[in-house]
């Protein structure tokens, strides 16, 4: 796969809108999803918020709004995936870079 948002969806970390009509859901993931590609992101994301500084306030961020925990995740998730693609890409070691607004906190 070469586009990390196909990867997302056969991971299962993509939430799809369920509508017909006049009727619309709530948006859920697929159940057809490769869980044990799903079980290793979620692993991932796990540790990344306990240890990444940018993703932890990302977290704390979200859940604060009153997002749902299992969605940060597969958020988290998501991310990951845009940056393993990212580094892939470039050819490149991943640089943690956190913001100065980060630093002060």
């Amino acid at each position: 796969m070469t586009d990390p948002k196909k990867l997302a969806c056969h991971a299962g970390v993509v939430p799809f809108i369920y509508a017909s009509g006049q009727y619309r859901g709530k948006a859920k993931t697929s159940n057809k999803a490769n869980k044990p590609l799903k079980a290793l992101l979620h692993n991932g994301a796990m540790s990344a918020i306990q240890h990444s500084q940018e993703l932890k306030a990302y977290y704390m961020r979200k859940t604060a709004e009153g997002k749902n925990e299992m969605l940060v995740i597969n958020n988290v998730c998501n991310k990951l995936i845009h940056r393993v693609y990212a580094c892939v890409q470039r050819r490149e070691k991943y640089k943690d870079f956190i913001p100065p607004l980060l630093l002060e906190s």
